[in-house]
């Protein structure tokens, strides 16, 4: 929360304030009616005073570029059914979502981090972490951000800040940092949804229709001190197959041994070879669960303990269904096929593979915060998340369907026991008779792995573990201090300087093969000092120009450190001793604001070293080729991006907003490769096109109805180092796309509003390895009271 500073007198300051930090201690009327004036014809630079028990992570003066979506613009504008749904249209993020409900694959990418990079950007909500920095990627047990403990209808705002120019972050928001502040009620309300979507599919050999179903309520009320709320959430959701069993065509011979079949389906794959696709796999069906409690007392008028509870529970069927069929016109699920005269390999469990997995999360957080606004102010924090239960059964290889679906042989993988704490003290202090705001803090993030897998000899569906399979476990903590200095040094400057120091540790590794086959690795340490520093200049009364500069280390997870293994050679797999990755990134923005229309146009740059990628090097002691997470010497990356926002533009209730970004980001060197030495310098790095751009146009006819229509682009990506996927279009490629979409709110009185909306109008057909969404239909009713 925020009081604005006297400095920024101007109205248009005083509303922008509070339309970025929801200021509870100044009057709403008077900020909502400040905020529909007419701007200001200047603004000015000044120093922010953070005065609230606001949960916000962001440090009181940002100096960096930061984009805001408010509740007000996700109710309006977006077909939002799962909290990264809010990010959709801001610039150069894309949250690779796959279906509703996705819960290990859903991984934010920014202007220089890709998909395949969860660990370089942060996520909190209300100030707890909900990105997962026990790996990065996916695999295992996948490691997106805990998307689940926040919903749609929680959110009053979303900030995103850029780049690692902030002091108060670790090394992860390299990519960028995202913020959800979540609603606390200043009276009773009650709330309710109900929301339906259909998407009619067709890839390949499946033509369905897969639907969900949503429910959400949430009650809250502050008497006197204490302020509480409560958010149930309900989630079935069936998703589109995400993969497909397959065979090269080449990889035929002319001995016709097996069973001829029919069905299957000639394509391209990603590198342009032809290869026949079996049938569709990995179609989930989710049942998740959300709830959260969330308490507030104020202890005197400059004093405020907060606690927060979230719960997600979810039950995930991946089922997988065969297109071969015999001359008999059975389905044939197992065994040697013969298609088009020529045999294949025979179809196994692993090709038509079904999983279940039953997951119970639990988060808490608890903070005591200060807001005084005097000299000094002050914040203890701390959180946990915990893996309360987290199981994933599948059919062995040896098991194939029919008779899978009812019981037999398999595996459970069991990562109950993972998690991770923080805690953090943060002081504001605002010497006396300066004109400085230092952030400082001090803060420790505890993270652990345990992640055994296991054989089921009888009905893997119901059955316990028997022999222990393969295990990856291990701890890392970090450790941090930092300070950042914001001022004034003369009229119309704004300096912001910053550091932060680091220990990192890793141990307890360990990873088994087998109940007999295991290793254990030595504990490790390293120390770190990350530089920041920004600098804005008030151009012109309408334009602002800023440049920062920041350096970031982002510390090996504990997945890259001891997983990733296939074999009992664990001195050749693993590798315990990867480098941090380390970035030095830097912008120069110009923004600036002329009447309804405000612009920014930034330049940014990063050079990476040391990034982690899993890829192949020639390892002398082995005497033969290895692939496993290493570090790529240099990535390369320059871009620019631009962004335009109008309000009543052209005529009164249309509301605009645009961006686009262009990206240059290219190995640079790298003594790893994919199949042949030098083979990825000067490639694509994975995952980041050069061309991405939105548009959100916004029709407020009335107070009843409004209509939104937005569209997003993106160019071509490659997914390998050496960026052999030629081909997009294809399942394992990540092709171009450009789609559009549509919501109509209808507010039918102060209470009932309804909506309908359709995500992937045009109905393109896109991969990001696995198939996006086609065209859907969302419909929704809310109540609010």
């Amino acid at each position: 929360m925020i009081r604005c500073h006297p400095l920024a007198a101007a109205a248009a300051l005083c509303a922008a304030a509070f339309s970025a930090h929801a200021c509870d201690e100044c009057d709403p009327e008077l900020h909502e009616a400040l905020a529909a004036a007419p701007a200001a014809s200047r603004t000015k630079l000044a120093l922010v005073r953070v005065q609230g028990a606001s949960p916000s992570s962001l440090p009181s003066n940002i100096p960096t570029t930061r984009e805001t979506v408010m509740r007000e613009d996700i109710e309006r504008s977006v077909n939002a059914t799962d909290s990264e749904d809010a990010l959709k249209y801001l610039p150069s993020l894309l949250v690779r979502k796959r279906y509703i409900g996705d819960y290990n694959h859903a991984i934010l990418s920014s202007r220089a981090s890709g998909t395949g990079n969860s660990a370089r950007s942060a996520v909190y909500a209300d100030g707890i972490l909900l990105s997962n920095y026990l790996g990065n990627g996916v695999g295992g047990l996948s490691f997106p951000p805990r998307w689940g403990l926040v919903t749609p209808e929680e959110i009053a705002r979303v900030d995103v800040m850029y780049g690692p120019f902030s002091a108060a972050y670790p090394g992860n928001s390299a990519g960028a940092v995202v913020d959800y502040v979540t609603r606390m009620p200043s009276r009773f309300e009650a709330h309710a949804k109900l929301a339906y979507v259909s998407q009619p599919f067709e890839l390949y050999g499946t033509k369905a229709t897969y639907r969900a179903w949503q429910a959400s309520a949430s009650v809250g009320d502050r008497a006197g001190d204490l302020s509480w709320w409560v958010n149930l959430n309900r989630t079935d959701s069936d998703g589109q197959p995400l993969t497909f069993a397959n065979r090269l065509a080449s990889a035929g011979t002319a001995a016709a041994q097996g069973t001829p079949v029919t069905g299957a389906v000639l394509v391209p794959n990603s590198s342009g070879q032809p290869w026949y696709l079996l049938g569709a796999g990995t179609q989930y069906g989710t049942r998740q669960d959300h709830l959260k409690l969330k308490l507030a007392y104020d202890v005197g008028a400059t004093l405020r303990a907060s606690y927060v509870m979230g719960l997600w529970r979810n039950d995930a069927d991946g089922n997988s269904e065969s297109y071969l069929r015999n001359a008999a016109g059975d389905t044939i699920t197992s065994g040697a096929i013969v298609i088009d005269g020529k045999p294949y390999a025979a179809l196994t469990g692993a090709d038509f593979a079904l999983t279940r997995e039953k997951l119970l999360h639990v988060m808490h957080g608890v903070s005591i915060k200060s807001r005084g606004g005097g000299e000094w102010d002050w914040e203890a924090a701390a959180s946990l998340y915990d893996y309360r239960t987290d199981d994933k059964r599948q059919n062995a290889v040896t098991n194939t369907q029919p008779a899978a679906r009812t019981g037999g042989a398999g595996t459970l993988a069991d990562g109950s026991g993972t998690g991770w704490h923080t805690l953090a003290l943060k002081g504001i202090w605002r010497p006396a008779g300066t004109a400085h705001v230092v952030d400082l803090g001090v803060q420790q993030d505890s993270y652990k792995l345990s992640h055994a897998t296991s054989s089921i000899v009888g009905n893997y569906l119901a059955d316990g573990a028997s022999a222990l399979t393969s295990n990856v476990s291990g701890r890392t903590r970090l450790q941090s201090a930092y300070a950042q200095d914001a001022w004034l040094p003369a009229d119309d400057w704004k300096a912001v300087l910053g550091v932060r120091a680091e220990h990192w540790q890793a141990r307890d590794g360990r990873t088994d093969f087998s109940a007999a086959a295991g290793r254990a690795y030595a504990a490790r340490s390293a120390t770190f000092l990350s530089p920041k520093a920004a600098l804005s200049w008030q151009a012109t009364p309408e334009t602002v120009i800023k440049a920062s500069l920041g350096r970031a280390v982002r510390m090996p997870t504990v997945a890259e450190l001891y997983g990733a293994t296939s074999t009992t050679n664990a001195q050749y797999i693993n590798d315990p001793d990867l480098k941090p990755e380390t970035s030095w990134t830097a912008e120069l923005s110009a923004e600036t604001t002329l009447g309804a229309l405000q612009s920014r146009l930034t330049l940014f740059a990063e050079t990476t070293r040391d990034s982690l990628y899993s890829q192949t090097a020639f390892d002398a002691a082995a005497n033969r080729n290895i692939t496993r997470v290493q570090n790529i010497d240099r990535i390369g990356t320059t871009g620019l991006e631009a962004t335009l926002a109008a309000t009543d533009w052209l005529v009164q209730g249309l509301d605009l907003s645009a961006s686009a970004t262009y990206t240059d980001s290219r190995i640079k060197a790298n003594r790893g490769f994919v199949a042949t030495a030098g083979d990825t310098l000067g490639r694509w790095q994975p995952n980041i096109p050069r061309w991405r751009a939105t548009a959100l146009a916004t029709w407020r006819l009335d107070t009843h109805w409004s209509a939104s229509l937005a569209a997003r682009y993106s160019g071509r990506q490659y997914r390998t180092l050496n960026n052999a996927d030629v081909n997009g279009f294809a399942y394992m490629g990540v092709s171009r796309y450009a789609t559009a979409d549509l919501r109509v709110l209808w507010k039918i009185d102060r209470q009932w509003s309804a909506a309908f909306g359709i995500d992937n109008l045009n109905n393109a057909k896109y991969w990001n390895f696995h198939p996006y969404p086609q065209r859907s239909y969302c419909a929704e009713l809310k109540f609010d009271l």
